[in-house]
């Protein structure tokens, strides 16, 4: 068939031409919207310019073809061969590509917004300024393609193939790249906030300036890959793989990653503020300082030798432990849930609700902080539902003056101001815990409770493991000594004076707060 012969037909209503054969045929600018051209042969055809708008293309061979310009909206061409075709600027908006093969095609400043292209091989494909806002490319094909300066915002790349692919300054904001292979391809200074790119292969990747922020990358693989100034604040990265990944001024703040593997890392000069330094590999690590600012403005900078990475990034968790002498029933539960998210609205040191470990006998009560200076103010708030609250306090603000009275030259030469530090610290938690405690519609329901009248022991475990008892009720366990009587009470009413506790060894005080680990600044 002619091209004459074809758009006489088309012209008079017959948009049927399935299996027609028009290779090497012009027909650039020609007007063929909702034809079809199924099966048919149109490799090296110029359609530049051309309207196939809504055309059915399944299937058709369309090799080396030039599609410049054309208005391809809503086409379907599942299967078709269009390698090495030039689709420059063209419109293929809704277009339907399951399948496709666009192996070195050219797709410069293409629209492929919400376009199928499930399994579609886009090998070597120039997709530079191409829109694939929430196209589909689930199993596709991208290995080795140019996608510079794309956007592909919300599209959906899951277990798609970009192994060694340019996606440098590319939009990626809240794409689905999970599973997805991207070994030795080049994101850097793309945008991937938000993006899932949990379970991911990033292997010796360059993401070198990328926003990552709120990205999922749990269990991505991420050895060898380039991090150099990467922003990932905020990003998930449990159980990942970074053996060997340069992570050099990274921003890290407020990022999660309990079980990360930093084997052979380099965190020099990383922004590390609020992020836990628990729970990591970090064998071999290489970190001469990080950066502690809550602005990431070099304000607070801590310094290392080899030995001081290490242990910085296995430190144990600063823990306060309170142990009640009592199992936990329902309505206690319900009242303690109350009263900690009420005295978390006054006191922002008490960020979560403490992990609750519930016994035949006694209620364990863990509160996690940030650091070891927080441990004994938190410690001072964390016990007010209780009480042993006021002997709790008292033994924290005694333990602390302690300190103060005494010249204890071997805590260093900055002890001095920050026990004074601390001291401060201490007096205002205990004052803020009272007016916490004066608005009675906070805890009157605890103080109710017989559960928060039972004894109580409070021991604080710093990031170097030691642990400290700051509160020990005289009678704590004894209920147990002689529990023939079916009620048990064999307790005194509680008070100051019969509460009494003996407080522990200055020596022992003083290994525990000498132990803290500071930042330089």
């Amino acid at each position: 068939m002619t091209v004459e012969e074809l758009l006489e037909q088309y012209a008079a209503g017959v948009i049927n031409f399935s299996g027609v054969d028009l290779c090497e045929a012009n027909l650039s600018g020609v007007k063929l919207s909702g034809i079809n051209l199924s099966e048919a042969d149109l490799s090296i055809v110029n359609l530049s310019g051309a309207n196939l708008s809504g055309a059915n293309l399944s299937n058709v061979k369309l090799n080396v073809a030039r599609l410049s310009g054309a208005n391809l909206e809503s086409v379907i061409l599942n299967n078709s061969s269009l390698n090495v075709a030039n689709l420059i600027r063209a419109d293929l908006s809704r277009a339907q590509l399951r399948g496709a093969s666009l192996v070195r095609a050219e797709l410069i400043r293409a629209d492929l917004s919400r376009a199928d292209l499930f399994e579609a091989n886009l090998n070597s494909a120039d997709l530079r300024e191409a829109t694939l806002r929430q196209a589909n490319l689930r199993y596709a094909n991208l290995s080795e393609a140019d996608l510079k300066d794309c956007s592909l915002v919300g599209a959906n790349l899951e277990m798609a193939n970009l192994n060694a692919a340019d996606l440098s300054n590319a939009d990626l904001n809240g794409a689905n790249m999970r599973d997805t292979e991207l070994k030795q391809a080049d994101l850097s200074h793309a945008n991937l906030s938000g993006v899932d790119l949990s379970g991911a292969n990033l292997r010796w990747a360059d993401l070198k300036g990328a926003n990552l922020c709120w990205a999922n990358l749990s269990g991505a693989k991420l050895s060898g890959a380039n991090l150099i100034g990467t922003n990932l604040s905020n990003a998930n990265l449990t159980n990942a793989s970074l053996v060997h990944t340069n992570l050099t001024q990274a921003i890290l703040i407020n990022t999660e990653w309990l079980g990360a593997d930093l084997t052979s890392a380099i965190l020099t000069g990383a922004k590390l503020f609020s992020t836990c330094r628990f729970g990591l590999k970090t064998e071999g690590i290489t970190c001469e300082w990080i950066d502690l600012s809550p602005k990431g403005d070099r304000s607070i900078i801590q310094k290392f030798t080899e030995s001081d990475a290490r242990d910085f990034f296995n430190e144990t968790a600063p823990t306060i432990c309170i142990i009640i002498d009592a199992a936990l029933e329902h309505e206690a539960n319900f009242a303690l849930a109350g009263s900690y998210y009420q005295i978390a609205q006054k006191f922002v040191g008490l960020k979560q609700p403490p992990s609750v470990e519930i016994g035949r006998r006694r209620t364990v009560l863990t509160f996690r902080v940030d650091n070891d200076q927080a441990l004994l103010p938190t410690a001072c708030i964390a016990i007010l539902p209780f009480q042993d609250a006021i002997n709790t306090q008292n033994n924290i603000y005694i333990m602390v003056e302690m300190l103060v009275k005494e010249d204890i030259f071997h805590l260093g030469t900055k002890a001095p101001d920050r026990i004074k530090e601390l001291s401060t610290l201490i007096q205002q938690a205990i004052s803020q815990g009272q007016i916490i405690r004066e608005m009675k519609k906070y805890l009157e329901l605890a103080a109710k409770l017989n559960f928060c009248k039972k004894p109580t022991q409070t021991i604080l475990t710093n990031s170097s493991a030691k642990t400290l008892i700051v509160y020990d009720h005289p009678n704590f366990g004894k209920r147990f000594i002689n529990s023939s009587e079916p009620d048990m009470r064999i307790l005194p009413k509680i008070s100051t004076e019969a509460a009494k506790f003996t407080q522990p060894d200055l020596n022992i005080v003083v290994d525990f707060v000498n132990s803290f680990r500071y930042i330089s600044q």
